[in-house]
């Protein structure tokens, strides 16, 4: 009897992805099981390919004679059959290649983390977890979600929680302490949870959560941050023992023993985007995950995103919320006064000011700013023309007070600047950064301590003592208790930059600081009136999601409709376009011209569908990527490498809506 493995090209080619049938040899058959790396020949087999065995069968569909595996490079089995299926699911949906997806989801192959498991003590388990009830929330409503396997939207508690033993409490975002106690209820069933964060600061809340209500060893951690090693350690633990898996978005793919739960966190999130192709956004990745595997399925956000609220209004989605918890004291102060002095330059008005005074005298005080750096920009300090980086073009910008202005897209210092339009050599800074208004508020408050943190530096915690913590928008650092007094500053300059989610993200960048605030403590949107005003004072942040959904189902906007974006030559967008025929749904959005080096007369147009219509909209694209990539001809020269493709799709695309 022939023994067939069925193996996945480790190819991006969409003319490949699909399984191959190799003829697996008698000396191998130990070794070759499903889930290991192999290394097979392709056609004639003048050339090898990488791979992994996704089945071992008697009987291959190639009628044919078979080819036969070449090696098994390593007999750990690192790709599990469900992480298979997710990645199968995922890439049609996007009309992707699956083993683009299985390239965020296994990590290349580290001998010393295959080594340590093959020699593990296969006897030795994991301490039980006894799982604590879910604070905030009404008796037993969350605890039955996760038990009963169910969907639900949750509205995060807007505090710091205290979790662990009363005399050293462990300090955590109410959000982390939600998803910690519902993944302990998961892990004491021994099942396995996986929870997605958007960054680090939000992986180090979750893990310490975690860590306080069960064991280390139960808690795996999934990230950018990680060597590669360290992600093929962590694949491997996460198959053999019930685990809670964290990370970013690359911990949605993370394997999982009895997979009974999924958890997002803050999912409209940018971060979420995968930017690698098919580039599907995570929370795409736990619909279809939940959806496979039957596990229970949670959204915690401050701020509903208009894509779960969609869920949430489909009755698909539980809308669950606290139950009997203070809400952040958020004061709008469109109407106020301003300040004097350097808290006028500070975009202070007088009673956040005086607010934030008091509380700087017993406790750390959050301001909230839009922008790093010392100014926004700059511009010539004789004409007032933008100043702009001679390498790519980009903006200039100071990152402190009398540094060398520097191109805040590539990095380039521009010494020696001259202005191109007057020859000016000055310059001077324009708007407020977060340095600036560092600089500002150390005079207005003299001899308390300035901290500073944004993406160039990074904070997670600063303790809670006196102090003014000026931060960018996304990197507040936390602090154990909350802050005791929280100012949003650069509200309409956050809502004035163009895009379809920019109300959507405002909210979240506010309610997340909120959130971080002491009970009690008086939070200031500052410069703000309004429905977003009434939304974050009553603390009803609901309304403004399903508006805002209202608004793009008129408009066929997404997430109220699906989106394809087709770039490429015009006679192959064209083609494409009318290839999808009735599946689409209002006019087609171009064909428009865009730049593209690598082919030249490119154009872009973008169709919107259905959901129902997502299945044959991405198999119909994604024949039609074949047959382009299938006749693409080869360059003449030593190479011999292919011409850029003529046709290059994306699904729910939201770049091209960036500037709506």
């Amino acid at each position: 009897m022939t023994t067939v493995a069925r193996v996945v090209l480790d190819s991006p080619l969409p003319q490949l992805d699909r399984l191959f049938d190799y003829r697996v040899p008698a000396e191998l058959e130990d070794d070759c099981v499903a889930g290991v790396r192999v290394k097979v020949p392709l056609r004639t087999g003048a050339r090898m390919s990488d791979g992994y065995v996704v089945e071992i069968v008697t009987e291959g569909e190639y009628p044919g004679e078979l080819s036969q595996i070449e090696a098994v490079l390593s007999p750990v089995p690192v790709l599990a059959p469900e992480i298979w299926t997710l990645a199968r699911a995922v890439a049609d949906r996007a009309a992707g290649v699956a083993s683009d997806v299985l390239r965020l989801a296994v990590p290349p192959r580290q001998v010393r983390a295959e080594k340590a498991w093959l020699a593990r003590d296969t006897a030795w388990s994991p301490p039980p977890v006894t799982a604590p009830p879910v604070t905030g929330y009404a008796d037993g409503v969350l605890e039955a979600v996760v038990t009963e396997h169910g969907r639900a939207a949750v509205a995060a508690v807007p505090q710091p929680v205290a979790l662990g033993d009363a005399d050293a409490p462990v300090w955590v975002p109410g959000w982390a302490a939600t998803l910690a106690q519902a993944a302990a209820h998961t892990v004491a069933a021994e099942q396995s949870a996986v929870i997605a964060v958007p960054d680090f600061r939000d992986v180090i809340d979750l893990e310490r959560a975690l860590l306080a209500v069960m064991p280390p060893e139960r808690v795996v951690r999934f990230d950018a941050k990680q060597t590669n090693g360290q992600r093929a350690k962590a694949l491997l633990q996460a198959r053999t023992h019930p685990v809670v898996a964290i990370g970013n978005r690359t911990a949605m793919y993370a394997p999982a023993t009895e997979l009974g739960l999924i958890a997002m966190w803050d999912d409209g999130d940018a971060s979420f985007i995968e930017q690698r192709a098919p580039y599907v956004h995570t929370r795409d990745v736990a619909l279809v995950r939940a959806a496979q595997s039957g596990a229970a399925l949670l959204f915690v956000a401050h701020a509903r995103s208009t894509d779960v609220q969609r869920l949430v209004e489909l009755h698909w989605l539980q809308d669950v919320a606290p139950y009997r918890v203070k809400t952040p004291k958020v004061i709008p102060t469109v109407q106020q006064t301003g300040a004097e002095g350097f808290a006028a330059q500070a975009r202070i008005p007088s009673s956040a000011w005086r607010a934030a005074r008091e509380a700087s005298q017993h406790g750390a005080v959050l301001v909230q700013v839009a922008s790093p750096g010392f100014g926004t920009g700059l511009v010539c300090a004789e004409c007032g023309e933008r100043a702009h980086c001679r390498v790519c073009g980009g903006p200039l910008g100071s990152p402190h007070r009398g540094a060398t202005p520097q191109c805040r897209f590539c990095g380039a210092l521009a010494v020696g600047f001259r202005c191109p339009t007057c020859g000016n050599g000055t310059v001077k800074p324009v708007g407020q950064g977060a340095q600036r208004t560092a600089d500002e508020l150390g005079r207005a408050f003299p001899g308390t301590r300035i901290v500073v943190a944004d993406g160039s530096r990074p904070l997670d915690e600063v303790p809670a003592r006196p102090s003014i913590v000026v931060a960018t928008r996304g990197a507040e650092p936390s602090v154990p208790g909350g802050y005791a007094c929280v100012l949003l500053l650069d509200g309409e300059k956050m809502l004035a930059r163009e895009g379809l989610r920019v109300q959507e993200d405002v909210l979240r960048f506010w309610t997340n600081a909120a959130a971080k605030s002491a009970p009690g403590a008086e939070v200031y949107l500052v410069g703000i009136g309004g429905r977003l005003a009434s939304a974050m004072a009553l603390w009803r942040l609901d309304g403004p999601a399903h508006d805002e959904l209202t608004d793009r189902r008129e408009l066929h906007f997404p997430p109220a409709v699906r989106v394809a974006t087709m770039t490429g030559t015009d006679e192959a967008v064209t083609a494409a376009v009318e290839a999808l025929g009735d599946a689409v749904v209002g006019p087609v959005l171009g064909p428009v011209p865009v730049e593209d080096d690598a082919l030249p007369g490119t154009v872009r147009a973008i169709v919107r569908f259905p959901y129902a219509h997502g299945a044959e909209v991405a198999a119909t694209l994604k024949a039609e990527v074949i047959r382009r990539s299938s006749t693409r001809r080869v360059l003449k020269g030593g190479n011999r490498r292919r011409a850029a493709p003529t046709l290059r799709v994306r699904l729910d695309d939201a770049e091209p809506f960036s500037e709506v």
